[in-house]
């Protein structure tokens, strides 16, 4: 399951809604920097690095080897759980997975400063320097954090350099090598009981023919080598990151979902084409409530963009759609949607490679009408005024992918499941959506 736009599509709580029937959810990249809210009998939890389906106690939860694990935070959050009685007994770490040191969060910080006006937008939290690490050899992973010896030695060499770059590159104090060895050391006795071969434990689930969920972070817009580069994030949120990132081959994968605002949201820097200065974008931001989970900055809203809906559906080979927050237009009297980008004149209906070009793309729009009612108690496609329900079916043949779940609330039970994504299919919204795949495996 994956955002089909630039993350914060409401992935929380679709990976809830859909781990009820996994036996186990797979977290296979990013870090920290991701966030993503679930809303049960009116409590909020908000994850960043354990996968969603940890509100349910019978589903195990797996953080796979293509994270990036602060340690720290990952405790913060098993603390939080816990205090919310929340078990976190099925939790687990992958051993492989590398680890965000505390001049992984300094470089970050002073980077991102030192750019001024080619700020890039990022968290803040070392994720970028981590990976960067784990590209250049020289990252630090779970298996040694839990070896007092190895993580003594690899800090020894590793800090002095990192050091060297605090202090001459961004005119920082050094990090004290034994103060960190300590904090770290501390760590990871609270999280030695988590941590395992995670590729081997989703193995032996495949091989046991359960129900196996992989949950992306972010979106596919701000995957590393496919989405609106330099403006992304540092690693693969697309489908195809999720064998990689869980350890797994491509030909266990039996389902790709979408996730996909009614909308078009974006965190940080970078062009966005139907982004809204005007009074309809405060109002799709109040009532989306859109501000981060992890930094708590303001989304910028706009139309929905159906040029990256089709080259999510296209990167991804999506077989099918979760469209969520339907219920924040329904105080907008029209409705526009993207088809199509004006490129210095020429029409154009795909996503252009050069981020100088995409920065030039002008939306042409289609309006549609609004409803002007709530949606916020249907519970049905039978229940939604008809406009919405013709919204919804412009936006599937725009795409031509079926659309399978319809959000319309924070909390579990305002949602509309046209069909189910894991059990197979009940009824298609866009019964011609080209699914790539048989609706009828298992998801």
């Amino acid at each position: 399951m994956i955002g089909a736009q630039w993350g914060d599509e409401g992935k929380g709580k679709i990976t809830d809604l859909l781990s009820k029937s996994a036996d186990v959810v797979v977290r296979y990249q990013g870090g920290v920097n991701a966030g993503h809210t679930v809303v049960v009998d009116g409590q909020t939890f908000k994850l960043h690095l354990i996968p969603s389906g940890i509100l349910y106690p019978d589903t195990e939860c797996v953080i796979g080897s293509g994270t990036v694990i602060d340690p720290g935070s990952l405790i913060q959050e098993l603390d939080t759980l816990e205090r919310l009685n929340v078990s976190t007994e099925k939790l687990y770490i992958s051993e492989t997975a590398h680890v965000t040191m505390p001049y992984h969060r300094l470089i970050d910080q002073a980077s991102e400063e030192k750019r001024g006006s080619k700020k890039i937008g990022t968290t803040k939290r070392g994720i970028g320097p981590t990976y960067a690490d784990k590209s250049e050899r020289t990252g630090i992973r779970v298996v040694d954090l839990m070896d007092y010896d190895a993580l003594r030695e690899q800090l020894e060499w590793t800090i002095q350099y990192k050091n060297g770059i605090l202090e001459k590159l961004y005119g920082l104090d050094p990090l004290d090598p034994k103060a960190v060895l300590d904090e770290y050391i501390q760590y990871a006795e609270r999280l030695r009981p988590h941590v395992i071969d995670s590729s081997l434990h989703v193995y032996k689930a495949i091989q046991q023919r359960q129900n196996v969920l992989f949950e992306g972070a972010q979106g596919t817009l701000l995957d590393l080598d496919h989405g609106t580069y330099p403006y992304v994030t540092s690693s693969n949120p697309v489908a195809g990151g999720a064998c990689i990132g869980a350890g797994i081959g491509p030909t266990v994968v039996d389902r790709v979902i979408g996730v996909a605002k009614a909308y078009t949201t974006r965190v940080g820097e970078g062009p966005f084409p139907t982004e809204l200065h005007c009074d309809v974008g405060s109002l799709l931001c109040e009532r989306g409530a859109e501000f981060g989970t992890t930094t708590g900055r303001q989304r910028r809203c706009g139309w929905f963009d159906a040029v990256i809906g089709r080259y999510a559906v296209r990167i991804n080979g999506l077989d099918c759609l979760a469209i969520t927050k339907l219920d924040v237009l329904d105080d907008v009297d029209e409705i526009k949607v993207c088809v199509a980008y004006d490129l210095d004149g020429e029409t154009r209906k795909e996503l252009p490679g050069s981020a100088r070009q995409f920065a030039r793309c002008q939306p042409v729009y289609e309006t549609l009408p609004g409803w002007n009612t709530s949606t916020s108690d249907c519970r049905s496609l039978d229940d939604l005024p008809k406009q919405a329900l013709d919204y919804l079916k412009f936006l599937a043949e725009l795409m031509k992918v079926p659309i399978a779940i319809v959000s319309l609330g924070a909390s579990r039970d305002q949602t509309i499941i046209v069909e189910d994504p894991i059990h197979g299919p009940k009824r298609a919204l866009l019964q011609e959506g080209n699914s790539q795949k048989s609706p009828s495996r298992v998801g």
